[in-house]
């Protein structure tokens, strides 16, 4: 059993190219060209490295440079099937890209019980999370026809138990707190908007305006910010924040992020 817990960033080059192949595109704002999963993006170069990188939002990929895979990639060629790939082992590919989402989905929930561990108002929980991760590390290093088998949908669901328990633990001493959860705020002008302590997990905030907005201990958990206006605000202290929603996002000089946390190149 090989141990993913530091390894949770991706790592392009060790991977196969594997999220330019398993997933399927669809001609949109977020990608130039339709293809069907499975099939390698034709600007896939033979070394595994897209051939328009450094020109992906002009060519109309934008899609690409906000995906994050939270380290799968590397994982599955590496770990799973030991560096051999797809193309130099043909028999593999249909099964790697099935395996690879999977995982994906697993390295994800690793990121979010990582996080959760680190929240000091959740200590309470912290056993029940450490115990959730051991799970779900252990799953993320099966065999390929256990992770195919695997319930990930059940895993999931459980592990966001304990995940909206500790959001609440480090929200509670927000005394006017907002329950936007999966509300569609898609365009909302939400400017200078007091967010504090919000739960805004899977909310759809793609093009909102949220200029100047605190969202100090807003939960922000799967929330859709493509588009969205970050220009002034303070999400310093906001929980569950992941880079790639930063990326999709647009923001300046003002917008406070967390210490660890990479300004994107975008937002000028």
């Amino acid at each position: 059993m090989v141990a993913v817990s530091d390894n949770l960033r991706a790592d392009c080059g060790s991977c196969f190219g594997l999220c330019c192949v398993a997933p399927a595109f669809a001609v949109s704002a977020d990608f130039a060209i339709d293809k069907p999963a499975g099939r390698p993006c034709p600007n896939l170069g033979t070394a595994f490295r897209c051939g328009i990188h450094r020109d992906l939002r002009q060519r109309g990929f934008t899609g690409c440079t906000v995906y994050d895979c939270f380290g799968a990639g590397q994982h599955v060629a590496q770990v799973t099937y030991g560096g051999r790939d797809w193309r130099q082992v043909p028999g593999t590919a249909s099964e790697m890209f099935a395996v690879f989402p999977v995982v994906r989905q697993l390295h994800e929930l690793l990121w979010y019980l990582r996080e959760a561990l680190t929240l000091p108002a959740a200590r309470p929980l912290y056993p029940d999370l450490r115990a959730a991760y051991a799970r779900t590390e252990r799953h993320a290093g099966g065999e390929p026809a256990a992770l195919l088998a695997l319930d990930v949908a059940g895993l999931r669901q459980g592990a966001n138990v304990l995940l909206r328990q500790a959001s609440e633990l480090t929200r509670v001493r927000v005394e006017r707190r907002l329950d936007r959860a999966g509300t569609d705020l898609s365009g909302a002008d939400l400017r200078g908007t007091d967010l504090r302590g919000a739960s805004m997990r899977g909310a759809y905030l793609i093009g909102a305006d949220l200029t100047g907005a605190d969202l100090d201990l807003a939960d922000v958990t799967g929330a859709d910010l493509r588009g969205a206006r970050l220009g002034g605000a303070d999400l310093r202290g906001s929980l569950f924040l992941t880079q790639a929603q930063l990326d999709a996002a647009r923001g300046d000089a003002a917008t406070r992020l967390p210490e660890r946390y990479t300004r994107p190149a975008h937002w000028g």
